[in-house]
């Protein structure tokens, strides 16, 4: 599945915001210059936590590269991959740049919800980027094998939340996809897909996979 993100009249799917309006000063903006990363894991299932730092991240002001191979934890996995956050110079005279922050990972998979009759859920591939200009910045996110996850729409919505449930249909997490912060200067931030386990699973804590963020470059 593609997904872009958009802010802007049409059925467009892209995620584009413009820059502040012309003769206003932008305030310091919360928002990275440019960054992204494969993911994270932060959860506790029966007294047992498993922890993953986000993996692979990168920044436009360094490390501007990163890559990650095989991380595995109880409940979860992700295959690896590699993150670049790039800055092209495109008018040297007057030191024009623009920006471009992604991260491309494979072989994501959660099995804390199988024993407690819950779906395994698998990516095969995917990859999150943010591009920036002095007057707009982009994002987008795609990917592709999605198992144990089904009937989700498309385009995507915006905070997309899809409940994960035994037979029964007792919620044990929430798949929220697609999920966007809008500043309001200009800049945006972008997770493709974050698992928050809900209270009736007996674990606490939450997954990431795939998040970027980027700001209109100076």
């Amino acid at each position: 599945m593609r997904s872009t993100m958009a802010k802007r009249a049409g059925a467009l799917t892209a995620l584009l915001v413009a820059g502040l309006t012309a003769g206003v000063l932008p305030a310091q903006a919360a928002t990275p210059a440019g960054v992204a990363s494969l993911g994270a894991a932060d959860f506790t299932k029966s007294g047992t936590t498993s922890t993953i730092p986000t993996l692979a991240p990168c920044a436009v002001e360094g490390p501007t590269s990163a890559q990650s191979g095989l991380v595995t934890k109880p409940g979860v996995s992700f295959g690896g991959g590699t993150s670049s956050c790039t800055t092209t110079v495109t008018d040297p005279a007057s030191h024009v740049t623009t920006t471009t922050s992604k991260a491309t990972g494979t072989n994501f998979e959660l099995s804390a919800l199988v024993s407690l009759g819950g779906p395994r859920v698998r990516i095969r591939n995917y990859e999150v980027t943010c591009t920036a200009t002095q007057t707009q910045t982009n994002a987008n996110w795609t990917f592709g094998g999605l198992s144990g996850i089904t009937g989700l729409p498309s385009p995507m919505p915006a905070n997309y939340t899809k409940p994960l449930t035994k037979s029964g249909g007792t919620v044990l997490a929430n798949a929220v996809f697609n999920i966007q912060n809008l500043p309001g200067d200009g800049s945006m931030a972008l997770t493709m897909l974050r698992i928050d386990f809900m209270p009736d699973s007996g674990i606490t804590g939450s997954v990431t996979v795939g998040s970027t963020a980027c700001s209109p470059t100076p």
